[in-house]
């Protein structure tokens, strides 16, 4: 497990994208968390612009970028601080010895020097001139001391290639293509990328740094890539416009974390996609409904603030029974909050944040692997029952990356739609009878000429309509369409683990670390299992028989409790929360303590399971 942390500037981003490119060829598991600072960009070596980038990579399954690092790489004082609190005792930190100055240790708000104050005797520490060493590495190729100290990134990143015994070729190609316009950029990163590799070499002679071998995990024989959340949703979207045959408009307003999506989508033409970037968060949203009118598959997404801007447009795609999903890539809040962290706390706004009584589907990704079927099933469910959905993603999924094996794209089903053919002879508002769903009837056609607008409807016309009783219809409609798509999804399973003690159910980005909670709890012999929600509104059918079969159901959030208080509304069940909002992933260790305190063990089963019950003891 590896933490890279520097300056924004420092290209640790980057660096970490090409050690789990790396990692991945190697055939190793893994999961990223890359940790990004605010701001555009902080004063140089102050705490608030740290860039952060972990990786857990190894021979077994990995579902989390991991608790806490190994190895700690930090190009300066500021970095080493900010990160030092996720560290283990006896972890590895290598540092810039170049960086740590008086100037360097003032703007870290640091009064005196980490590395010569007993601060850090609990590790193992390795200080590297890698600044000095990097510019000497490059000096005959006759860069300035400013351009080679920019390769110092690719020294590291040499240095940690060698250390975990990952090849440098798929670095190298990469540099070679993204350099090609400049080669003496290009040939300065690639003598910097060798020469920390070299160091490594050298260090090991000298019994500094050791190289460590990773085995491969044992992967299915399929096809598999690298992807972050963002590529995987656009992927996903423009599979689901495939497999329906339909055309894809995304329209959206820049804002972090979600802007990714559309730089994603920006560029895929030929598979069907057109992108709108509007001048602010209503007119992209209007301007999506407005392409699901004339028939094809309106897109739009933003994050919390931006979709607090939607929520009227929403009621009118609603109002409409036009097909729409919005996804919302989730950060802390509220207001601006922290944009460039994660946190699950727009469920309430995603199920019940609109005026008047307007239902809709909410879905939510696990994982980036994930996202490909979560964004088909959205698209499914908008086209299936004519509603607007949400997608719920967040700041960690959408950036994160991990391993996702290559579907076959011909297993899909198609997604039927209700657009009319030359048979159809029905009218536009009369609706299906198992999905409420209307026609989907665009301009031009003049067999169904039709309003559609935001004031109420005539329940068979669609004309405007002020009748009371019309209204009340309508209403009911309107919900039974959403409660009707728990009549197409499949029953709600147990991820893992057994019946009977402690279920941990949760929702979206908290999924890895669950996956590995619950499994290392299961091997320690305690009577959990783990339950993981896709289908947010409605909730699946048998959940609610499912959940009564457990002592205790416990809910661990990246919220104050935003799914238990559902959970009580729709199911009136009780459970025990576990939350947590800082800006940062759950880790193993938390939650894997929070579950000890409630699941019972084999052990103690088994010994209340032979005291008779008339002896005062209790049947399990």
């Amino acid at each position: 497990m590896i933490r890279f942390a520097g300056d924004s500037g420092d290209g640790i981003q980057l660096q970490g994208q090409q050690f789990t490119v790396a990692s991945a060829m190697s055939g190793h598991d893994l999961s990223t968390l890359p940790d990004f600072p605010a701001e555009i960009r902080a004063p140089a070596g102050t705490r608030y612009g740290v860039s952060a980038f972990q990786i857990q990579f190894g021979g077994d399954r990995i579902t989390t970028p991991g608790d806490a690092p190994d190895v700690l790489i930090a190009f300066n004082p500021a970095a080493l601080v900010v990160n030092l609190g996720n560290l283990k005792a006896d972890s590895l930190i290598l540092v810039d010895a170049n960086a740590f100055t008086p100037q360097r240790l003032k703007r870290a708000d640091l009064l005196s020097n980490p590395l010569d104050d007993g601060t850090l005797d609990s590790y193992q520490v390795v200080p590297i001139e890698i600044s000095n060493l990097t510019v000497e590495a490059v000096k005959p190729l006759g860069l300035g001391t400013k351009d080679a100290g920019r390769c110092k990134n690719f020294w590291a990143l040499g240095l940690i290639l060698w250390m975990f015994d990952q090849p440098r070729e798929p670095t190298q190609d990469w540099i070679k293509q993204k350099f090609a316009g400049n080669t003496q950029i290009r040939d300065a990163n690639l003598v910097a990328l060798d020469a920390g590799h070299a160091y490594g070499e050298n260090t090991e002679v000298a019994q500094i740094l050791h190289q460590q071998h990773t085995p491969e995990a044992p992967l299915e024989s399929v096809e598999y890539r690298t992807i972050t959340g963002a590529e995987n949703l656009a992927l996903g979207l423009v599979a689901a416009g495939e497999l329906a045959d339909t055309e894809l408009m995304f329209c959206s307003y820049p804002i972090t974390p979600a802007s990714s999506l559309l730089h994603h989508l920006v560029g895929l033409e030929e598979a069907g996609v057109a992108t709108f970037q509007a001048e602010d968060e209503i007119a992209a949203v209007c301007a999506a409904i407005g392409a699901s009118y004339a028939g094809k598959l309106g897109v739009t997404s933003s994050s919390g603030p931006g979709v607090a801007l939607k929520m009227e447009a929403l009621g009118l795609a609603v109002a409409t029974e036009l097909p729409l999903v919005l996804v919302n890539s989730q950060r802390a809040g509220p207001s601006t909050g922290m944009p460039t962290k994660t946190e699950q706390s727009d469920l309430y706004q995603a199920v019940y944040g609109r005026n008047g009584d307007t239902p809709l589907p909410v879905v939510a990704a696990r994982s980036p692997a994930d996202c490909f079927d979560t964004a088909i099933e959205a698209v499914r469910i908008a086209l299936r029952h004519m509603t607007p959905v949400i997608l719920l993603t967040d700041g960690y999924i959408a950036n994160a990356s991990e391993l996702w094996p290559i579907p076959d794209f011909e297993a899909y089903p198609a997604i039927n739609t209700h657009k009319p053919t030359e048979q159809t002879q029905q009218p536009v508002f009369e609706r299906q009878a198992d999905t409420l769903a209307r026609l989907w009837a665009a301009p031009g056609d003049a067999r169904f000429i039709h309003r559609v607008g935001g004031i109420e409807k005539d329940v068979d016309s669609g004309n405007i309509s002020y009748d009371a009783a019309n209204h009340q219809v309508m209403t009911n409609v309107r919900s039974q369409k959403v409660d009707s798509v728990a009549n197409f999804i499949e029953p709600q399973r147990i991820d893992q683990g057994v019946s009977g003690g402690v279920a941990v159910v949760a929702w979206g980005s908290t999924y890895g670390t669950l996956y590995k909670a619950v499994k290392d709890a299961l091997a320690e012999g305690e009577q959990v299992a783990h339950i993981h929600l896709r289908h947010i509104n409605p909730l699946p059918s048998n959940l609610g028989e499912l959940l009564a079969g457990f002592e205790t159901i416990i809910v661990p959030e990246l919220n104050t409790g935003q799914l238990a208080t559902l959970l009580r509304d729709k199911l009136n069940v009780r459970v025990e929360q576990f939350n947590k909002v800082t800006g940062q992933p759950l880790n193993v260790e938390e939650v894997r303590a929070f579950i000890s305190k409630f699941a019972p063990t084999t052990k103690t089963i088994k010994q209340q399971e032979q005291v008779p019950a008339g002896a005062g003891g209790r049947l399990i």
